[in-house]
């Protein structure tokens, strides 16, 4: 039987194994969660019952949680694609924001609502169906098909990925197929991806009351003015575009800012605020961080002391070529499955490709998946699920 008629059978069953999987949280430590260990529990149990070999990787992070990933195979070729997704999810945020509970699956007009359903649920499940399919398809695959469930990926992939190439699991001219973006229509691939800085901003001043400031001095008032200076310049020296990406232009935010202070009566004397940095391959963060520095050193800032650090950083790594061979694999698998021919494109957003593309592998992203990740009653489609599987099934045959 064909793998898409395989898996059009396995609905009801990928249904209740998504609620399965999402009614277990798998949040990060630092995200103040117990990590991804019971869900991987689960998840190891669910491959093993399907009748798959997995190997487990635990490495303890600096709370002492333990972080794992799983990889499993099947077929017998000298070459493997490999299938990445990610266990771990965000938090869930203000409940008082969700109609639907967030770690349990509500299905309504063919969504799935749930923390994790769009990120990286849907995929998590569409690459195991994928492997079970090919397998009771019985057909012989050019390709070993390979799946690694890995954790950390919220937070810089640090005890997932960047581990598990350490280990030697991936051979040198594996390929990869990373379903941790995507078009609503399933229409493109991304090749490329733009460098992430995550910037803390502290600003130290003098904290006082306000019926006497000039016995103080406000670090918000320093703050509002450090950030506007940055804005600024960072806006006008790094302006390049390219049409590759989405946006063409790098992209500089102020994102989180840390309470200064809970008085209205009060000179702050310190304020912490945070910026969100998506570099064009051809900038170096490092850069952005020397002219963040040159500002805070100017005399204008002279009562306040600046301190500028990285609180995350993921720089970019050069682009898999639009012509290699896991981007034409992954091009006529949508077309078999979907009937289109999906274009190459660069986005914003990092994934765990960017590691294996600085390793030299090449790699494509690619998954029919709104982008409704990280927010209240986050979702995907059931039929995108579906489709997935279809499509990852179909890479191999």
């Amino acid at each position: 039987m064909d793998s898409s008629s395989i898996i059009d059978s396995y609905k009801n069953e990928m249904l209740s194994e998504i609620n399965r999987v999402i009614s277990i949280p798998a949040i990060p430590p630092a995200f103040g969660g117990k990590g991804e260990t019971e869900r991987a529990n689960y998840l190891e149990s669910l491959l093993k019952n399907l009748g798959f070999v997995v190997k487990r990787y635990d490495y303890k992070d600096g709370t002492g949680a333990a972080r794992p990933n799983l990889i499993t195979s099947y077929g017998t070729a000298q070459r493997t694609i490999w299938l990445v997704a990610h266990i771990d999810t965000a938090a869930e945020g203000d409940l008082s924001q969700w109609k639907y509970k967030p770690f349990k699956v509500t299905i309504e007009n063919g969504k799935m609502y749930g923390r994790g359903t769009n990120d990286n649920g849907q995929d998590i499940i569409a690459a195991i169906y994928a492997i079970r399919a090919l397998k009771e398809s019985g057909v012989k695959p050019k390709y070993n098909m390979g799946i690694a469930l890995v954790s950390d990926e919220e937070l810089g992939s640090i005890y997932g990925i960047c581990k598990l190439l350490e280990e030697n699991i991936f051979k040198k001219d594996d390929m990869f197929m990373i379903p941790a973006w995507g078009s609503k229509d399933g229409d493109v691939i991304d090749t490329a991806e733009k460098g992430v800085a995550w910037i803390k901003i502290i600003v130290e001043g003098k904290q006082t009351q306000t019926s006497h400031p000039e016995n103080g001095v406000n670090a918000l008032r320093y703050a509002v003015e450090f950030l506007s200076a940055a804005d600024k310049l960072l806006h006008e020296k790094y302006n390049s575009n390219s049409s590759i990406f989405s946006p063409p232009y790098s992209t500089f935010e102020m994102t989180k800012h840390e309470k200064g202070t809970s008085n209205v009566n009060t000179v702050p004397g310190e304020e912490v605020f945070y910026m969100d940095c998506r570099l064009l391959p051809e900038y170096n963060i490092d850069e952005v961080l020397a002219d963040l520095q040159r500002i805070a050193d100017m005399p204008r800032f002279k009562n306040v002391k600046i301190k500028i650090e990285t609180y995350l950083r993921m720089d970019s790594s050069p682009a898999t070529d639009p012509n290699s061979e896991v981007v034409k694999l992954t091009q006529n698998a949508i077309k078999k499955v979907m009937g289109l021919e999906p274009k190459v494109s660069g986005i914003g957003s990092v994934t765990t490709a960017t590691f294996f593309r600085s390793k030299g592998y090449n790699v494509a992203v690619w998954s029919k998946l709104e982008d409704l990740a990280r927010i209240p009653n986050e979702s995907a489609n059931i039929d995108d699920m579906i489709t997935d599987a279809k499509v990852f099934a179909k890479l191999f045959e």
